[in-house]
């Protein structure tokens, strides 16, 4: 497959999240670009993004939802029922687009390759440090390097719900952890978990391209005999218990997972869930609570939530 059909909206704050489920229902390859210019500027003040080349944003009302569909004969049912949805959440929240669903035919290589101006190297958290692999880095003796090529899957590991995983990690991590993580991407999570010191890691994702790109960063950065990946739906394709489960995914697919979880996890195990909207924050903790695990640590930053748990 190499065309793409990239759908875009502008609609208010208050149905963001609620049409960002809609188009990941619809089956968004890759997840949804939620482009929030209120956020972009607070990440602009924040000085700890190297993006200053983007301009302060003037217009803060409308925020931009995009999600890429494959250029397939089901591509006019997706269109129906992103406008049905779309109209049934106007009728309970009201008017809240800003012009109509814009549409435009890309290619594979551009989707690829456009973004990489804005991805530099990040340094996260007390050692980690996330590398492009186009460009040039001299670490210190300190730095964990992982070098990340993205490509068509999921994941800078800059993005808020990404960094605040592997902060947790660093401090829940040991050489003997045996790892989960579900719903890869690119692999970074993992990659950070191995160079960590874990040994035995499985990263699985339902994406068959996530899983590619996730093999590929995972041989770049030498870590191939700790790190197995699979295509697998959620904990599908993992064997046994782990010490570490991570789930960078999105609320309600967190909730689909919670009930899996104690199962799955060692007894003293640790569960991180990240991709969670600060809206969402309680609807997780009290599904996470209803099947037997406890909240220790709520982790926050930009509108995002990352949550450690265990059994209770």
């Amino acid at each position: 497959m190499d065309r793409w059909i990239e759908v875009s909206i502008k609609v208010n704050h208050e149905a963001v999240e609620a049409v960002a489920d809609v188009f990941a229902e619809a089956g968004a390859r890759n997840g949804v670009v939620i482009d929030d210019p209120v956020r972009i500027n607070d990440l602009r003040n924040s000085r700890t993004w190297d993006i200053t080349d983007i301009p302060e944003q003037e217009n803060t009302e409308m925020v931009t939802i995009t999600a890429y569909y494959p250029d397939d004969e089901k591509m006019s049912s997706r269109l129906e029922f992103i406008e049905k949805a779309l109209t049934d959440i106007e009728s309970r929240i009201g008017a809240f687009r800003f012009g109509s669903m814009l549409f435009r035919t890309v290619s594979e290589e551009d989707w690829a390759n456009n973004w990489k101006q804005y991805f530099h190297v990040t340094r996260i958290g007390k050692n980690i440090v996330i590398k492009p692999t186009w460009e040039e880095y001299q670490p210190v003796a300190t730095d964990l390097v992982i070098e990340l090529d993205p490509g068509m899957a999921f994941g800078t590991g800059t993005h808020h719900t990404t960094t605040l995983c592997m902060e947790a990690l660093e401090d829940v991590v040991r050489s003997d952890s045996t790892i989960f993580d579900v719903g890869t991407g690119s692999g970074v999570l993992a990659i950070v978990a191995a160079k960590l010191g874990a040994q035995n890691i499985k990263a699985v994702d339902i994406d068959t391209t996530a899983v590619k790109v996730a093999k590929e960063n995972i041989i770049q950065n030498n870590l191939a005999d700790k790190i197995e990946v699979a295509e697998g739906d959620l904990l599908h394709g993992t064997e046994g218990q782990a010490d570490v489960i991570i789930a960078n995914i999105i609320a309600d697919i967190i909730i689909m997972l919670l009930p899996d979880i104690p199962g799955k996890l060692k007894a003293d195990g640790v569960f991180l869930a990240s991709g969670i909207i600060d809206s969402r924050k309680e609807d997780v903790i009290k599904e996470a609570e209803e099947v037997g695990l406890k909240v220790d640590k709520v982790f926050e930053r930009g509108g995002w939530v990352a949550l450690q748990m265990t059994k209770g």
